[in-house]
């Protein structure tokens, strides 16, 4: 499609300005940012108003309605957000590791823009302004592709920091949105690899295997959340009540949130009926294993397919397991690989966990509500990776980044009779 082509042409013309950007414009841009959402604030929840008629109409569930709804406390934590990003560190330019090599090179590397990102997204319009900020205070061109059911949304939020940006300093094209629904436009995008550098998919599996099986750019992906926690024989059971509500109750269509509880046999006659009572007062349906309904003979017996489901919805699945190494197997065999947690007063268990389990977080006696760019410091995240290459975890400024090799040096010439590495 020539129109999205136009738009991905555009950010490959904005990168050079981007990559040479001053900390000071691209700050001043975020700051311009944050103050037009908050002035244009009255035509975004206009527009988030209208996507939101259309979904209740469509019958959507709870949770996605919850994660498509904006309203002004999520305004200004958008806001925020591009203010949190702005007062961080600029990682570009940063110059690491230079050494003296015997004939006397200094080698080192220096920290770089990756170029023109698209991220291509659904239904939460916050990530519009999330992603643009962290690509921008990281010298990126961004081009956005936002769900058909947050498009009023996400287009009045673009506008507002296409707007601001280029008021800022910033060049025309930093900052591009797909403005059509038309699907052959994202089969389109993930074609222009001659000027898109990366592309992120957040959402739904399908979403995610679709851009992984069509693009011809590099994917970093932020899959499923399918995340556990593991009440350990060890436990504090107080504070693993706690904790397992937090992880299931305050938030349930994202995708940090927990989906299977799995509690040792030692202390399952002791935590799970008080846990299930608490759980089931806030609405939690429960869904158990065999050893689980022998404790809790009213739960809907789980199947296979529970222990295998993101639910992002108020459903948690329950397994009693008999040892440390069933529960790390059940999350090796399930787990998305996105957060993992223990609630354990073994040290030794918890470095075990640390160690044995394989996630982009994972927690010890702690919500997995935590695994946030933002709670880590990063003052927003593009996505959380679950693969090992380039990044993995929460992505902010630094993961929107690579490195070059610099070499200074004082006339030096390379020696013919040396053999090439």
């Amino acid at each position: 499609m020539r129109e999205v082509e136009a738009i991905a042409r555009q950010a490959r013309e904005a990168t050079r300005a981007m990559a040479v950007a001053s900390t000071e414009v691209k700050n001043r841009a975020l700051a311009a940012m944050a103050q037009g959402l908050l002035d244009r604030q009255g035509e975004i929840l206009d527009a988030n108003a209208a996507d939101l008629a259309a979904a209740q109409g469509g019958g959507h569930p709870p949770a996605f309605l919850d994660r498509l709804r904006l309203d002004p406390d999520r305004v200004r934590a958008m806001t925020r957000g591009l203010e949190d990003v702005a007062a961080l560190p600029d990682p570009v330019g940063e110059i690491t590791g230079v050494e003296r090599r015997p004939n006397g090179l200094w080698v080192g590397r220096m920290r770089v823009p990756l170029g023109v990102i698209a991220v291509i997204y659904e239904s939460r319009p916050n990530v519009t302004a999330d992603v643009t900020g962290l690509c921008v205070k990281a010298g990126n061109a961004i081009i956005l592709r936002g769900g058909s059911e947050a498009i009023r949304s996400n287009t009045a939020i673009a506008a507002v920091l296409t707007a601001s940006a280029e008021a800022a300093g910033l060049p025309k094209g930093a900052v591009g949105i797909v403005g059509t629904t038309d699907r052959a436009a994202v089969h389109a995008l993930l074609k222009l690899d001659r000027y898109i550098d990366l592309v992120i998919p957040r959402g739904g599996e399908a979403l995610v295997r679709t851009v992984k099986e069509t693009s011809t750019i590099p994917v970093i992906a932020h899959e499923k959340g399918l995340c556990h926690l593991y009440v350990d024989a060890a436990a504090d059971l107080a504070m693993a009540g706690d904790v397992v509500f937090n992880a299931k109750v305050e938030r349930p269509g994202v995708c940090n949130a927990v989906e299977t509880l799995l509690v040792h046999e030692q202390v399952a006659a002791m935590f799970l009926p008080t846990m299930a009572a608490r759980l089931e007062a806030a609405g939690v349906e429960l869904r158990g294993c065999p050893r689980t309904r022998a404790v809790l003979p009213h739960l809907r017996e789980a199947s296979d397919a529970d222990w295998a489901t993101e639910y992002l919805d108020l459903i948690l699945a329950i397994k009693v397991v008999t040892s440390f190494e069933e529960a790390v197997a059940h999350i090796g065999q399930y787990g998305s690989g996105l957060a993992e947690g223990i609630i354990t007063a073994d040290h030794g268990e918890a470095l075990r966990f640390l160690r044995e389990v394989d996630a982009g977080v994972v927690f010890v006696n702690a919500s997995t509500r935590f695994a946030d760019g933002g709670e880590f410091g990063m003052g927003a995240e593009i996505g959380i990776s679950t693969q090992k290459l380039h990044a993995r975890g929460p992505m902010g400024l630094r993961e929107l980044t690579c490195t070059k090799f610099i070499v200074l040096g004082e006339g030096q010439v390379r020696d013919s009779h040396r053999p090439d590495s």
